[in-house]
This record gives structure tokens, C-alpha cells and sequence, in this order.
């Protein structure tokens, strides 16, 4: 249950990073109203998973879901410049959360 709330959590933190850019510098009243909303559901999240998983392997994958998401929408919904290197940084960060796991963060 506690990863699912990391997952669920990591997916909260892609919404919250997609607002701000949204917000215009929190210029735009509803981008930055989700941006906050979506950062408290996010960090709550977290703070509950963590009552059972150890912090640097939860806290790797919460990071990893919410920048591999977060590249990968502003890549195929934002406009941002695609290119091979990011796509293999991405998958990087991938493997290297995977690892963790792998390693015994439980």
C-alpha cells in the first residue's frame, strides 16, 4: 500500500510541475491554485508512505516518477525539444530507480 502511495503521490508531483509552467509565474489563477493543490496531495502523500518505507529509496521514486513524467509530458504535450540524449537520460533515471528498489528499499 505505502508504494502505492508514492506512485500515486509521484503522479500529484508531474500535475503540480505542469501547473507551475502553466501558472505563467503565478500570474494565472487557476495553474497556480492546481499548482498548490497538487503539491499538497503530492508531499501528504509522501509524508504517509514514509511512515513505513525507508526514506531515500521512497523519496528516489517519488523524484524519478515525477521528472521521468514530467520530461516525458513536456516533451509529447508541451512543446519541449526532443532529442535521443534525453530519451536515454530518461530511461537512466528509470534503471536507476528500479536499482533502488532492487536493492532492498523496504
Amino acid at each position: 500500500m505505502a508504494w502505492l502511495l508514492v506512485v500515486v503521490a509521484g503522479l500529484f508531483e508531474v500535475a503540480m510541475a505542469l501547473c507551475l509552467k502553466l501558472s505563467k509565474g503565478f500570474s494565472a489563477p487557476l495553474p497556480s491554485v492546481g499548482f498548490l493543490v497538487f503539491a499538497a496531495v503530492s508531499f501528504g502523500l509522501l509524508n504517509l508512505a514514509l511512515r513505513t518505507l525507508d526514506v531515500g529509496t521512497a523519496y528516489a521514486v517519488w523524484v524519478g516518477i515525477g521528472a521521468v513524467g514530467t520530461a516525458a509530458l513536456g516533451m509529447l504535450v508541451m512543446g519541449d525539444q526532443v532529442s535521443a540524449l534525453k530519451i536515454g537520460a530518461l530511461v537512466l533515471i528509470i534503471i536507476g530507480v528500479v536499482g533502488l528498489n532492487l536493492a532492498g528499499g523496504h
